[in-house]
């Protein structure tokens, strides 16, 4: 049996994603879910940082940037949105965050009508090979 990757971490963020959306319901903007997300992990006593910047490099040269939702514990992204189902787009961003962070897990949770739905992402190319 396949151990899961930061199994306790991946649970206490379900748990601040489920309380974040207990406290408001559904109908709102992502940035409120953030914010609602920033206030649930501060209870919890989670290190994260929101809005994480990341550079995107072709060779040495910056190409761009992101900005990534949530970096928990220098160890997981953490991206939300509110949609019904997981869209390509959206998981080819996450899978953009992951290459660009060197992390092995990211979580994509989409705030529904009727719960959170969330979505494991490991980054099986960098795999134990942060890049913090």
């Amino acid at each position: 049996m396949t151990e899961l990757v930061h199994k306790e971490l991946s649970y206490q963020i379900m748990g601040a994603l489920f309380e974040a959306y207990n406290r408001l319901g559904y109908g709102y903007q992502e940035k409120y879910y953030q914010k609602a997300i920033t206030e649930c992990l501060r209870e919890k006593k989670i290190n994260f940082i929101e809005q994480a910047p990341y550079k995107v490099k072709m060779k040495d040269k910056i190409i761009g940037q992101y900005f990534v939702d949530f970096v928990i514990e220098h160890k997981i992204v953490l991206e939300i949105k509110k949609a019904e189902r997981f869209s390509k787009q959206n998981i080819e961003q996450v899978g953009g965050y992951l290459k660009a962070t060197g992390l092995e897990l990211a979580i994509l949770a989409n705030f529904t009508p009727t719960g959170i739905k969330a979505k494991r992402m490991l980054n099986l190319k960098n795999y134990h090979k942060p890049n913090l």
